[in-house]
């Protein structure tokens, strides 16, 4: 007797071949943007130079050397080969600071889209869905959140958490989740009056798998650019407070810490303020650019014919 494979369901083996044929056409409609291909390359690189910190940087970033204060970079008169791009004004090196300091601000970036997504995607879920008095109520809140401004209300929520990175990333996460909750609301009340949310209901499924598994993926598409073009804002975000003195704290090599801590020394030496400032430039354009291309990919009405 011999043994045979079963073979492949065909409705699963469609879902598959669909899937990889979206992924396919999402990454012809993405690659015609070339800022969009260059933001994410950029930002590729920026995420390994933050997984490999310990390894490309040639000092750690807390490391003081008393006898380097405020050493110019390797191109300017009295620049060392040891310091690169230069050190700060108690001697730690600038470009292993700059390094780790990638670290911060993309784990900022996830950590408050993750939570803001999350809970947003939960909040207008229940508020599209359920609609009446529950949907007038969250909208209100929504509303009142809105009606300040953001760094603000993150300025307020800070000091009342008190200053640190982690409670800069929940006040910050705070004053982005209104945007997903309208999004997502907004999906929502388009979706369920479809026929195949009908015919779901009328088959028999329960509520929450209604809305999570049945709804849910048909509304993806905005919440993901949003999250895209939301990550930048983060790193903003965090490096406003951090230069306010509300976010991370020193001597932790965050970006917009380290502009807080340069900025009287400005006049004197220009890279310990231009670096930073530079370096939270680049990032965030890269992310804009990057969101737009996924914008541009995933929005029928503004694809390339």
């Amino acid at each position: 007797m011999t043994d045979t494979l079963a073979p492949i369901p065909e409705e699963l083996d469609n879902r598959k071949t669909t899937r990889l044929a979206l992924l396919i056409e999402f990454w012809n409609y993405f690659k015609e943007n070339k800022g969009a291909v260059a933001g994410m390359w950029f930002f590729l690189f920026i995420c390994l130079v933050a997984i490999f910190a310990d390894v490309i940087a040639p000092h750690t970033a807390i490391e003081q050397y008393r006898d380097a204060l405020l050493v110019p970079p390797v191109w300017q008169e009295g620049g060392s080969w040891k310091f690169i791009l230069g050190t700060d004004p108690v001697g730690r090196d600038m470009l292993s600071r700059l390094i780790y300091g990638s670290r911060y601000s993309l784990f900022v970036g996830c950590i408050v889209v993750s939570l803001a997504l999350g809970v947003g995607i939960i909040v207008g879920l229940i508020s599209g869905y359920v609609g009446g008095i529950v949907d007038t109520l969250i909208m209100r809140v929504m509303d009142v959140i809105l009606s300040f401004p953001a760094l603000l209300l993150a300025l307020a929520l800070v000091a009342i958490l008190g200053p640190s990175l982690v409670n800069a990333m929940i006040a910050i996460a705070i004053v982005q989740q209104p945007h997903y909750v309208r999004l997502t609301r907004a999906a929502v009340m388009g979706e369920r009056s479809k026929d195949y949310v009908t015919a779901a209901r009328v088959a028999g499924v329960r509520t929450p798998r209604l809305m999570f598994n049945t709804i849910l993926p048909n509304c993806l598409a905005p919440l993901i650019v949003q999250g895209a073009l939301s990550f930048s804002t983060a790193i903003l975000d965090a490096a406003a407070l951090g230069f306010l003195g509300m976010g991370a704290q020193p001597p932790t090599p965050e970006w917009g810490t380290m502009l807080a801590e340069a900025r009287e020394f400005i006049l004197r030496a220009w890279w310990v303020v231009t670096l930073p400032g530079f370096a939270i430039l680049l990032t965030v354009l890269a992310i804009n650019l990057m969101g737009d291309g996924v914008r541009d990919a995933l929005d029928p009405k503004l694809r390339r014919s």
